[in-house]
């Protein structure tokens, strides 16, 4: 670590901190379902195996008075009645039973009735041919059905424990493997991005095995690489286009001076048009260069209007048909009403430059189409020529800054004109596209949304 600075983190214990954390969160979830899962199974557990109990202790009860019920009957008697069976019912079930006669005298009583008088109690009459002849009294100790309810509900919650215990391992296992995935690939994003911030461009993530929205962002993450890298070549080759178009104007003008100061020459109006052609020359490289700025700045206002797209590609046309006439090009106008929300006066610079492209590239005796319509939503302008075409791999970058292909090094230009074109039409809400077959034409097609 260098004196005075820190070292950044390290990307793998970075990754191993942010799995782990992963993991974890995916085991307390997982814990947090169980025990909502296991409380309310056993609640409603709790509560059937209750109902079955009482159902049961009713039952029961219903039974002993019933077999009281038969002692009596056989000779309709208390007195000699053998209640003996009763009792050992009730002590086979863990239970403590009472016989009494209609006058509530004890004909029968179990060994520790007294002693359970806070235990759970039902009583139950007698009845014997529709007619009563005593009570039953039951009371139920912590052995027989209820020590069977307390062992179920024992089994139950520790069934339930064992299955939490197990479902938060395996929520922790597979936490961490979910976590190994989407955080090596993460950490493969950081090591790629701070390999560009040292300044290696040609670093790229690639292909990753990774879910699928990771995959995309190291999709977007290499696009935004190579855009980032091409604008980057742009940047350098116009610093060398423009260091090589000052360069001559500047020598001539500079050497032009010189002659005249020194006397070679002499300041004749030849002399002075071609000085003023070089003037003329960087006054116009400089325009187009704050053209570009104006029109890529955030700050570029639009005065936007009601206007008809017919109208102002009419104007367009009228403004270069005696260039058109010169060169001896057909231009063809096929206008048609279009009702549009935009600035005529920024509208009317895109037209010019598609224009003057089709122009510059279409021989003598060509054929430049100026068309507009309506279609759907939006109102289209289309300029189509019949020159020599743009090749397929150079399609895709003529709306980039300083792009000229290799058919337009025999053309004036510097290559920006297209550039503004397109970022005007974004600036109106609508898109410039262009399509082309080399030495058929190009057509290019102005799409704007319709007032």
């Amino acid at each position: 670590m260098a004196e005075g600075g820190s070292a950044p983190p390290d990307i793998g214990s970075r990754g191993d901190a942010i799995g782990l954390r992963l993991a974890l969160a995916f085991a307390a979830v997982a814990l947090a379902a169980i025990a909502l899962l296991a409380g309310l199974t056993a609640a409603f557990a709790a509560a059937d195996v209750s109902s079955l109990a009482s159902r049961q202790r009713s039952e029961l009860t219903r039974a002993i008075a019933s077999a009281a019920g038969a002692a009596w009957d056989r000779d309709h008697s208390w007195s000699s009645a053998g209640v003996a069976p009763v009792l050992d019912l009730a002590a086979g079930v863990g239970a403590h039973a009472q016989v009494r006669d209609q006058a509530g005298r004890t004909v029968a009583v179990s060994p520790g009735f007294a002693a359970r008088a806070s235990s759970p109690q039902l009583t139950r009459p007698i009845v014997v041919h529709g007619q009563r002849v005593g009570v039953a009294v039951v009371r139920f100790t912590g052995s027989g059905l209820a020590a069977a309810n307390h062992t179920l509900q024992t089994a139950l919650l520790r069934a339930i424990a064992g299955a939490a215990g197990l479902a938060a391992v395996l929520a922790l296992l597979t936490g961490l493997a979910v976590a190994r995935r989407i955080t090596r690939p993460v950490g493969k994003l950081i090591a790629v991005t701070r390999a560009m911030g040292r300044g290696d461009r040609a670093a790229r993530v690639g292909q990753i095995p990774a879910p699928g929205e990771l995959r995309e962002l190291a999709t977007a993450f290499d696009q935004m690489a190579n855009t980032l890298d091409r604008q980057e070549q742009l940047r350098r080759a116009l610093v060398a286009d423009v260091a090589h178009e000052l360069r001559t104007p500047i020598a001539v003008l500079q050497a032009g001076h010189e002659a005249l100061l020194d006397g070679v020459a002499e300041p004749t109006p030849s002399q002075l048009a071609s000085l003023r052609d070089e003037v003329l020359r960087l006054a116009r490289m400089v325009g187009d260069l704050q053209t570009l700025a104006a029109a890529e700045a955030a700050a570029l206002q639009l005065s936007l209007r009601p206007a008809d797209l017919a109208d102002v590609a009419a104007t367009a046309a009228d403004s270069l048909a005696g260039r058109f006439e010169t060169i001896g090009v057909i231009l063809e106008r096929r206008l048609g009403p279009a009702e549009i929300l935009a600035d005529p006066g920024r509208l009317h610079q895109v037209i010019t430059n598609l224009l003057t492209n089709a122009l510059k590239f279409t021989p003598t005796g060509g054929l430049v189409t100026l068309r507009t319509w309506l279609d759907d939503g939006n109102a289209v302008l289309q300029v189509t020529d019949t020159g020599v075409g743009i090749p397929a791999d150079e399609l895709p970058y003529i709306f980039d800054r300083f792009w000229r292909g290799q058919g337009a090094a025999r053309v004036s230009g510097s290559g920006i004109g297209l550039s503004v074109a397109a970022e005007l039409a974004r600036a109106h809400g609508g898109h410039l596209t262009a399509s082309s077959q080399p030495g058929r034409g190009t057509q290019m097609t102005l799409t704007l949304p319709r007032a």
